[in-house]
């Protein structure tokens, strides 16, 4: 049978008719269509069930790998992987909360381009963001105060907590993205700047 759901009523009606002449039932061609009315909700049902089913059932490709070591200095272990660069402390434990967060963010975020976790407790993070709400986003998530933040050439810096992670955060590209002043201020990504009195 199609997927297409508007051939259901079609192909239940000639199954149907098929049906009542091969077992000669007494039925006319009224009753074979009102027949084929009826059934098509119940028949769609178990079509979309079996679909779902056979959906569940079907094996998701997917490819892990370890990430390519990097070459860095004595105290971390570099990995990178879909251009993302990890960087741990060799005394660092993997389940530390910094660690995780770095873990967690990475996975799930897609501006991350690089973490580094000194220690247990400290986690910096490099982003890309793609416009000012996502530069917003990281600010929230992050807990970093818009005062704190520190312009530096093609990046800002600032810092914030995390799940009790001091976390700090490397926004690069973003001063191409507040260099519209008003719809910055507006979504509260810098501060109001008093104008110098004389």
């Amino acid at each position: 049978m199609s997927q297409d759901p508007r051939n259901v009523p079609l192909k239940l009606h000639s199954a149907i008719e098929m049906t009542a002449a091969l077992l000669d039932l007494p039925l006319d061609t009224q009753q074979r269509e009102a027949l084929a009315l009826e059934l098509t909700g119940p028949v769609r049902a178990l079509i979309a069930e079996a679909l779902a089913a056979a959906g569940d059932d079907t094996p998701v490709r997917y490819a892990v790998t370890a990430g390519e070591p990097v070459a860095d200095s004595a105290e971390f272990e570099a990995t990178e992987y879909a251009g993302c660069l990890a960087r741990v402390g060799l005394d660092v434990d993997l389940d530390s909360p910094a660690a995780e967060l770095a873990a967690r963010l990475r996975s799930t975020q897609y501006d991350v381009i690089a973490t580094e976790v000194p220690d247990a407790r400290t986690l910096g993070i490099t982003v890309r963001p793609q416009s000012l709400d996502c530069w917003r986003w990281w600010m929230h998530r992050l807990g970093i105060d818009p005062a704190t933040v520190t312009a530096d050439g093609t990046a800002v810096t600032a810092t914030g907590c995390c799940k009790g992670v001091t976390v700090r955060l490397r926004g690069e590209s973003v001063p191409d993205l507040l260099t519209d002043h008003a719809a910055a201020r507006l979504m509260g990504v810098i501060v109001e700047t008093e104008p110098a009195r004389p």
